[in-house]
This record gives C-alpha cells, structure tokens and sequence, in this order.
C-alpha cells in the first residue's frame, strides 16, 4: 500500500512539474508607445541606423505629425548591404536621404494583423501602398511579408508592430531604393 501510495505522489509530483515547465503563457503584452515614430526608430535597437538617418536628413518634424504613419523601416543590418560609397552619396545629400526615407514611409497605421488581413482579402494576394513621397510599395507573401518598391526591389518584413505614438514601425532585411 505503501508503495502505492508512493508512486502516485510520485506520478502526480511528475504531473505537476511537466505542467509548470511547459504551460504557455500569454504573450506579453505590448509596449506602450512613448514617442512618434521618429522616437521608435531610435529607440530599437535594431533600426538606430535609421534613427540616426532620419535626423541627417532633416525628417524630425515631419515624422513627428500627427500621421499616422507606418514606417517600413530598413534594420541596421539592411543599412550593411548599402556600398560604403551609396552611405557616403547618401550623407553628403540630404534631400536624396530624405527621399530614400519617404519611400519607407506610408500614411496609415499598418499592424501586423492590418497587413495580413488586407493580404488576405486581396483578390491577387497583394496590397498597394503610396508612400509620402508619391512612391508605390507592393505588399505580398511568399513564406514572409516582401515589399517592393517601384524599382521591382524587394525587402522582407522582418520586425513587427514597434509602437509609436503615431503610428508603427516595422523592419525591413533590405533598404528600399524607390522611386
């Protein structure tokens, strides 16, 4: 009886434990924003780069406004693809950085869940978007969200949903060219 009795406490410890090591939980919840979407870029660790290039091209202030805006903006990483000679052209003229921004950046706030619902309802599995700079980017998927702007060159999505006060911001693996 004893012995019973020892393998059942046992077997219910057992239960126990597994249910506590591998109960889900619920994802946390998101962070709250505490800036325009100028503000997020900088704030992430991944999109400081661009952060940085929005103040060097003099796009505060406009990313600052109301919006609301969803920037699709190139990670870090997606800035170590550009030749040293594309960085330097593009540092030394503003207004050609501002406007590779711009082609990044749509009015509209644009989540994850926006993206794929719209996707979805798309009778060719696309969505079209016009960015502040009068560009187009196309919106598709293929295993991952890929956009493309009106050079036919293609980014995926690779970050997701970093609230802004004004909008959101997501990452791309790739800098767009536009228009």
């Amino acid at each position: 009886m004893k012995k019973t009795a020892l393998i059942v406490n046992a077997f219910f410890a057992l239960c126990l434990f597994v249910n506590t090591s591998f109960a889900q939980t619920a994802p946390a919840a998101p962070a709250a924003p505490t800036g325009d979407v100028g503000v997020t870029l900088a704030g992430s660790d991944n999109t400081s780069v661009a952060a940085f290039l929005v103040k060097v091209a003099n796009l505060n202030q406009a990313l600052a406004a109301s919006g609301p805006y969803t920037v699709f903006a190139p990670t870090n990483d997606a800035f170590t693809k550009l030749s040293s000679a594309k960085l330097d052209s593009l540092l030394a003229d503003p207004t050609k950085l501002a406007t590779l921004l711009k082609a990044h950046t749509v009015v509209g706030k644009f989540e994850k869940a926006d993206l794929v619902k719209a996707l979805n309802a798309s009778k060719d599995r696309t969505v079209a978007f016009k960015t502040i700079d009068g560009g187009n980017l196309t919106l598709s998927y293929s295993g991952k969200l890929i956009l493309t702007d009106d050079k036919g060159n293609k980014a995926n999505v690779l970050l997701y949903n970093l609230p802004a006060t004004n909008g959101v911001v997501h990452g791309l693996g790739d800098v767009l060219i536009g228009k």
